[in-house]
């Protein structure tokens, strides 16, 4: 990898992003990303974790670190040669045309949108500690809001939404202090857990503890995509999303991308060796890893139900560690819903701008936000409370949907080497370029067949809607619409169907569980189906590219407009 000092030429780069402020520096840009990671997913992950893999969880968050890390690279050059407010959404417009831009613009903000909605339930999750009436148990068991905890969310919403309206300025400096606050609530419970409880024997036991991996490589892998692991890792794309609005996208952008997931990626696995050192003994072997939630509460069901770090607080004697917990389970979610209020709006506001959603989500108010895309991200998120109305239910569908939304990072990056050889890179990944983005698209293909059917074809079913609303919106809209590149971008269709053809064969989740998935490939076969439906996505993407002339045009069309 180099860095060199060449500044892209102005010729070829695409949107005007001047009338977004340029407020984040090097520490504001990468606190946002931490920000954004540490959210409601460590609260949770590390008992989830555990009851997937045993204590070879530890691998689990590390294996996931390592991928996001690959997945991370890619954007890292991508977000230096074009830095502008949601890259995630525009790059594949340059590459591979409108068709391509609407397919992965639509998955990134259905993603996106359901993110704030997510950390709003984690906080009234939490909060039902204290006010009994915001939730209440349904016939699972599963914590779901009532009429008046609905209500609560909608107004956490429109708080999220009004802090963005004041612009990044104000944000980046609340976002600086509550990340202080963050990291140093997870240092704190890693140095007290290890401090007052840690027994080594756990990571070995035998029992109903079953040894270090109990539930086999499958239970690790699982425990990747579906026990907020991949989940916990999300917020490192703020690097991408908010590239427009860095001072010095060279130096930042790349450190916001790797150096976030580094970080939270250390800290995440020294969580869970000191959880799983800390959970009680006698937790472990009255049914295993498998159950161990259920037995290590002495407080009542409510902690065990919402709080796991700090139920084991209460039992190490640490009250005034888990009243801090709980607050955090505030502040944490909280600010990470604040983050993606921000970035939803401005992914919208991308798709605006490439034509491939109303020209009015472009819109940008004095201080320069995006105002008609973060109301839209408003009754969006809202309304993902009607069909998710409890925190388990909507965190596997945000993270299928979000790691897909990373895929085409990866054939970008390949195309662009093709397409604008000689643009300046002010960060590249030399001759690890493709390599690179070959392992960081079987990665993302791999957590979304570890997500399993009965998340997956959710997912599915939204994005043949997005195609629905694509084709009403090329019907009706008044304004000339872009070329749609079909011939450009029908490998999109490729690819989605091999993933639910491989998710439908595969065997996540057990066949057991009646899900409606065949559970003919297994673990190693459902890995090579994966690789191989990577190998065939690349070469039909880099076959359909768009010519350098066509990609210039694009760029030149993405010049400045009236707001």
């Amino acid at each position: 990898m180099a860095v060199d000092d060449q500044v892209p030429d102005a010729s070829v780069q695409a949107g005007d992003d001047s009338r977004l402020r340029r407020d984040f520096g090097m520490i504001g840009l990468l606190f946002t990303a931490v920000g954004s990671i540490i959210g409601s997913g460590w609260l949770f992950g590390a008992l989830d974790a555990a009851q997937m893999a045993g204590p070879a969880a530890i691998l689990s968050w590390a294996i996931g670190a390592v991928m996001f890390i690959f997945i991370g690279m890619t954007y890292s050059e991508l977000g230096t040669m074009f830095p502008h407010s949601g890259g995630v959404a525009r790059y594949p417009h340059y590459s591979f045309g409108s068709f391509t831009s609407f397919s992965m613009g639509w998955v990134t903000w259905i993603a996106a949108a359901a993110v704030a909605p997510v950390e709003v339930l984690a906080v009234v999750q939490y909060s039902t500690n204290w006010l009994s009436w915001l939730q209440r148990l349904d016939e699972n068991k599963e914590a779901v809001l009532t009429p008046a905890g609905t209500g609560v969310s909608v107004l956490l919403m429109a708080v999220f939404v009004f802090v963005n309206f004041f612009g990044v300025r104000w944000f980046a400096r609340i976002n600086n202090i509550l990340v202080w606050w963050k990291l140093a609530i997870i240092v704190l419970v890693i140095v007290v857990f290890f401090a007052l409880s840690f027994n080594t024997d756990h990571f070995s036991m035998g029992g109903g503890g079953g040894g270090f991996a109990p539930y086999g490589a499958q239970g690790v892998f699982s425990a990747v995509a579906s026990a907020g692991i991949a989940f916990s890792f999300f917020g490192f794309r703020q690097g991408v999303e908010l590239a427009g609005e860095t001072d010095n996208p060279k130096r930042n952008v790349p450190l916001t991308m790797i150096g976030s997931v580094v970080l939270c990626g250390i800290i995440y696995v020294l969580l869970q060796i000191a959880f799983v050192g800390a959970v009680p003994t006698s937790a472990i072997k009255a049914e295993g890893w498998q159950a161990v939630g259920a037995h290590f509460s002495s407080h009542g069901d409510v902690l065990a139900t919402f709080g796991p770090l700090a139920a084991i607080a209460g039992i190490l004697g640490a009250a005034w560690l888990a009243g801090l917990l709980y607050a955090d389970a505030i502040i944490s979610p909280g600010d990470t819903g604040l983050i993606y209020a921000g970035v939803t709006a401005r992914i919208s506001y991308a798709m605006g701008r490439n034509g491939n959603a109303p020209a009015g989500l472009s819109k940008v108010n004095a201080t320069g936000v995006p105002w008609v895309s973060l109301i839209l991200a408003f009754a969006v998120g809202c309304f993902f409370f009607l069909p998710f109305p409890g925190w388990s239910q909507l965190v596997e569908f945000v993270t299928n949907s979000t790691v897909l939304s990373f895929g085409c990072g990866p054939l970008v990056l390949l195309a662009m080497r093709k397409q604008l050889p000689e643009q300046p890179r002010p960060f590249t990944l030399g001759k690890l370029g493709p390599p690179v983005a070959f392992i960081a698209l079987w990665s993302t293909n791999l957590i979304v067949y570890w997500t399993g059917w009965d998340t997956n074809w959710k997912l599915f079913v939204a994005i043949v809607l997005g195609y629905i609303l694509m084709a009403v919106h090329h019907a009706t809209s008044k304004r000339e619409m872009p070329a749609l590149d079909f011939q450009h971008g029908w490998w999109v269709l490729v690819w989605f169907a091999g993933l639910a053809l491989i998710s439908y064969l595969g065997d996540y989740p057990k066949k057991a569980e009646n899900a409606g998935n065949l559970g003919v490939l297994g673990l190693g076969a459902g890995a090579v189906a994966t690789l191989a439906l990577s190998a065939l996505v690349i070469w039909l993407a880099l076959r359909a590219t768009l010519p350098t002339a066509r990609v210039r045009e694009i760029l030149a069309e993405q010049g400045p407009r009236d707001a």
